[in-house]
């Protein structure tokens, strides 16, 4: 009986170095990806490594969506996940580092080229929206006339707006685009026409996805018209009539969103918990600009004013 008791502690000794290098994946992760087609960036999350309730979350290549994982499993010192997709299977592998990242490849089958990919653990952000933050000085972000101060978000695609009656209008498929600037917390106000089915949406800080859907009559989803796209469904469905001008007014300060469509509350102080498809700037620590997407269908704004949130002193 003791050399049983004996043999089972030295087992239990022998794999706990494993156990903490599994659990070592374990959290929120934000990815760049090197030569990532549409300049986008990922987001991992992982729970339970290394046992036999692994989970997962991901955004990434599979779609715009946000996915559970459907195989997830440690390899040694390899993290694994793999979805299907058109009758092939999408792998990624990641390995941690001596830096406190993830790195590893994504390999879609009967493909030999691989995508390298870098991840760094998303960083807590401890602004609040509590009252201790007040409007600064607004910043108008279109100007009724050109795109000045705005650029393509696809690498190496050309500038696919113009604008046509004091509005802002994509071309079809046109690369989604973003401010040149960069901001923190702040509150935003925005004008936009959108025909039924048509669908864009709204960066913020070109990391967070407010969706724009033409949804008039539907039932609220996860996709749906004020949605946190893929993450949170809205209140109500708060959206117009095709073809009628519609009004955004949004709060974020760090993870703290709140979004009111049309005079209707849809989210009311909701917790981002990481990035959506759209991301293109992983770096959630940091400002970012406001992007717009072009790419799902026709979309018109008009009015674009941030007002930057400051600290009271």
């Amino acid at each position: 009986m003791n050399m049983r008791r004996g043999l089972v502690a030295t087992l239990a000794l022998m794999a706990a170095p494993l156990l903490a290098e599994a659990g070592d994946f374990n959290g929120r992760w934000n990815i760049t990806v090197e030569k990532e087609p549409r300049g986008r960036a990922w987001w991992l999350e992982v729970e339970a490594a290394g046992t036999r309730t692994m989970r997962g979350k991901f955004v990434g290549a599979p779609g715009g969506q946000m996915d559970v994982i459907p195989v997830m499993r440690v390899e040694g010192e390899e993290l694994v996940w793999v979805f299907e997709r058109g009758g092939k299977k999408l792998t990624y592998r990641a390995k941690t580092t001596t830096a406190g990242t993830i790195e590893g490849t994504f390999q879609r089958e009967g493909e030999a080229d691989a995508l390298k990919f870098v991840g760094r653990r998303a960083p807590v952000l401890r602004d609040k929206d509590d009252g201790s933050w007040v409007p600064g000085k607004p910043v108008e972000l279109f100007n009724g006339k050109d795109m000045t101060g705005w650029a393509p978000r696809f690498p190496g695609r050309p500038m696919e707006w113009f604008v046509e009656n004091g509005a802002m209008k994509n071309k079809p498929r046109a690369s989604d685009i973003a401010t040149m600037a960069k901001f923190g917390n702040f509150k935003l106000h925005l004008e936009f026409k959108v025909a039924q089915k048509s669908n864009s949406g709204v960066g913020l800080r070109a990391r967070y996805e407010v969706q724009i859907y033409g949804d008039y009559g539907e039932p609220p989803s996860m996709h749906g018209n004020g949605a946190l796209y893929s993450r949170v469904i809205p209140k109500i469905n708060a959206t117009l009539p095709p073809d009628q001008w519609q009004t955004y007014d949004m709060t974020l300060i760090g993870r703290e969103l709140t979004v009111v469509l049309n005079g209707k509350t849809l989210h009311d102080h909701i917790e981002v918990e990481g990035l959506t498809a759209m991301a293109t700037d992983a770096d959630e620590a940091a400002p970012g600009p406001l992007a717009l997407q072009g790419d799902h269908g026709p979309v018109e704004f008009r009015k674009i004013t941030l007002t930057p949130m400051v600290k009271k002193k």
